[in-house]
């Protein structure tokens, strides 16, 4: 059955602003907004193209840091690959904001996520791992969101994600979804259990193609 913990979601969540930058990348020249949450001097980014705050809808992917996934290409899960059509689909459209919050392994860190890999190699699935480490199946707070999007002018969102508590985060926030856009991943033989998994305990809305 899916997950019935509720989206973490608190209006008051404090961040700040500090810089931007020009972001080239394979894809387009982003501007790369940088934040930091004062209390724990946590560091979070948001990638913006184009004119994102005239009022419409914009295209927009919330994407949880992934080291393994993002960075080491790891086949284990289809973080990197969603990242990676996300960034094509907003650079497709010519406008968009990416926003990348540094909650790996579901807000447990990287050393837990290596842990619970652990365990998942002796047989658990993810949400189990976690478990048996102590925590929820998802501790990321997508309060962060709120701040980091009004700091943009951005009040209505196109959300690329087959993750159903995003939804509800942002609604709970008090941003509009105008639409909901999956981001199909195709299985491999390592991640093929954990996509399994992320469908029938946590809900996932799109169960990727074979």
């Amino acid at each position: 059955m899916p997950s019935n913990d509720a989206p973490v979601s608190r209006p008051d969540q404090a961040l700040e602003y500090v810089t931007s930058c020009n972001l080239p990348t394979t894809w387009a020249t982003f501007q790369m907004h940088a934040f930091v949450e004062p209390d724990t001097g946590k560091e979070h980014i948001a990638l913006t193209l184009g004119d994102v705050a005239n009022g419409e809808p914009v295209l927009a992917r919330i994407h949880s840091e992934c080291l393994t996934g993002d960075a080491l290409f790891s086949l284990r899960c289809d973080c990197g690959p969603q990242l990676e059509m996300a960034l094509q689909k907003i650079a497709q459209e010519g406008r968009g904001v990416l926003l990348y919050l540094r909650q790996e392994g579901r807000g447990i860190g990287l050393l837990n996520k290596v842990r619970a890999y652990h365990l998942q190699d002796q047989g658990a699935d993810t949400v189990e791992a976690n478990q048996q480490l102590g925590f929820a199946a998802d501790l990321r707070n997508y309060s962060l969101c709120d701040p980091m999007l009004k700091h943009l002018g951005i009040s209505s969102l196109k959300l690329m994600t087959n993750n159903p508590r995003k939804i509800a985060a942002m609604e709970g926030l008090k941003i509009t979804v105008k639409e909901h856009i999956p981001l199909i991943i195709r299985r491999n033989p390592h991640n093929e259990r954990y996509l399994s998994t992320k469908a029938t305990k946590l809900g996932h809305l799109i169960q990727p193609e074979l």
